[in-house]
């Protein structure tokens, strides 16, 4: 049973670790290690920029986004909005025209990745921003968000977006915030292991065509660190975007997105240690590998625990709090007690990891991208 024992408590600690530990870890090193993150109001003059909006079927939100793109405190001239309808079926890409971007590409149906891949190659800016259709971006956004790239050293910076909660029954704008303060911290260590699809930029000398299953959020960071950049995170340019309703609806969400999860962290090489700086390692390894193995650790845990029972009163106490958070979980969609929102939603984040696995598994890594239902 020994063996036995020691599989349980490592399981069970990795995953404390990775959601507990690992931010007490940031702050320690940050102490005894500190990186200046930026060097804003370097540049001589305004960098040019290509801002590109991936869109499928945005009517309804798509003219919004190029007006709130036209507003932004940002010299107009070096500023060139490009919007990559992705074999639309609705107006997108004539009413983009209307409401004034400069160049609207009509693709045929590839996915996000693949419009956003035809948009940077007709893009002219030496940086190049990404923003999802239903983003709003703060006026002075783009100007925080190129200011980094002033450090040649820097590939990516992405920025703080904030989720809007109307019905207030989704706990993702909660988590998002931990997320975020664990994103600033890694910025100021060895730089971020992951981004966000709202508020974004890429050194256009660095872009990197990703396949279909490719995600910039997950994918750009790690590569870049590989090939020698920093990628950034800069919480005062902000965004904001519609929250999906429910808990149930955020799952669902999670569960399309991490389809590709897998051919990024194997295919791509977010699992292979070649190429990282050591602390990039070390953030890759805790903030990434450790929680995507999550699920299926919980279910080593609990398999452990069952094979434990008899040999000592603690092993009863962790498998009580272990049906406690399936039972919580449970409760949580019927009764709106925090706690047991708190269950709901972190079974169900940890479960798409697997469930999307098994979506790769049966359907192939997809590529293609939806809607989430009321984010518009």
């Amino acid at each position: 049973m020994i063996a036995v024992e020691v599989v349980f408590w490592a399981c069970a600690a990795a995953i404390l670790y990775t959601h507990a530990g690992y931010p007490l870890a940031l702050r320690g090193l940050l102490a005894l290690r500190r990186r200046p993150t930026l060097r804003p109001g370097t540049w001589a003059e305004p960098p040019t920029v290509s801002l590109i909006v991936a869109a499928y079927d945005e009517q309804e939100v798509i003219a919004a986004k190029v007006a709130d793109a036209l507003a932004l405190e940002y010299p107009r001239e070096r500023l060139q909005l490009i919007v990559a309808s992705d074999g639309s079926t609705d107006a997108t890409a004539e009413r983009a025209r209307a409401a004034g971007a400069d160049l609207v590409l009509e693709l045929p149906r590839g996915g996000k990745t693949a419009a956003q891949n035809a948009a940077a190659e007709r893009a002219s800016g030496e940086i190049l921003a990404f923003s999802d259709a239903n983003s709003a971006w703060a006026p002075d956004a783009l100007r925080h968000l190129v200011e980094p790239f002033a450090d040649p050293a820097v590939g990516y910076a992405c920025g703080q977006v904030r989720f809007l909660d109307q019905a207030g029954d989704n706990l993702e704008g909660a988590y998002w915030r931990y997320e975020m303060s664990v994103r600033e911290m890694e910025s100021g260590l060895a730089g971020v292991t992951a981004g966000n699809g709202a508020i974004y930029a890429v050194r256009r000398a660095a872009y990197l065509q990703l396949g279909p299953a490719g995600s910039h959020d997950l994918s750009l960071p790690f590569l870049l660190a590989k090939r020698g950049g920093r990628s950034l995170y800069v919480p005062w340019a902000s965004a904001e975007e519609k929250m999906v309703p429910g808990i149930e609806g955020e799952f669902a969400r999670k569960r399309r997105m991490m389809v590709g999860l897998w051919d990024i962290v194997v295919g791509e090489g977010m699992l292979s240690p070649r190429g990282y700086p050591l602390l990039y390692a070390f953030e890759v390894v805790s903030h990434r590998l450790l929680r995507y193995a999550t699920p299926f650790l919980h279910l080593i845990v609990f398999a452990a625990n069952l094979a434990l029972l008899g040999e000592g009163w603690v092993y009863a106490v962790t498998l009580a709090a272990q049906a406690g958070l399936l039972g919580a979980a449970l409760l949580g969609r019927f009764l709106p007690l925090a706690p047991l929102r708190v269950a709901r939603y972190y079974l169900l984040t940890t479960a798409s990891i697997a469930a999307g696995l098994w979506d790769r598994l049966r359907h192939g890594p997809g590529g293609r991208w939806e809607k989430a239902a009321g984010t518009r």
